[in-house]
């Protein structure tokens, strides 16, 4: 029986993390098992598969300003921990949060993630 060559774990994240910052939910969703599950870290779940992940992610990918800058990433084995600042356009105003993203790659595929964020950090106010 042939093995079955997949991506390494880093470059799965990459193509996720290159999808998010296109704005693309499709081939961002496309990194993901079909049964992946996202979680706040250590263990409080958001999501549970395609249909749920995508549901989450929506709003998201129509924020204008919505970009992750990947600040630095770290891989062991299966697990990719991103530490990432990502912009976005909060219900409060446009800014930034910072977040530890910790993704297991399984089959060439995101079979979970897990998000440590810290405090919401807004733009300064804009003149009217």
């Amino acid at each position: 029986m042939a093995e079955t060559l997949h991506s390494s774990p880093d470059t799965v994240v990459q193509q996720q993390l290159d999808a998010y910052n296109a704005h693309d939910l499709e081939a961002w969703l496309a990194t993901y098992a079909a049964d992946a599950c996202q979680y706040q870290h250590p263990a409080t779940l958001l999501a549970r598969g395609h249909a749920e992940i995508r549901q989450r992610a929506i709003a998201r990918f129509a924020e204008p300003d919505l970009h992750a800058q990947l600040l630095h990433r770290q891989v062991l084995g299966q697990v990719v921990i991103d530490h990432e600042m990502v912009r976005r356009n909060f219900a409060e105003g446009p800014g930034y949060i910072e977040l530890l993203c910790l993704y297991t790659v399984e089959e060439g595929k995101i079979s979970s993630a897990s998000f440590v964020a810290g405090p919401v950090q807004l733009d300064q106010a804009q003149p009217a």
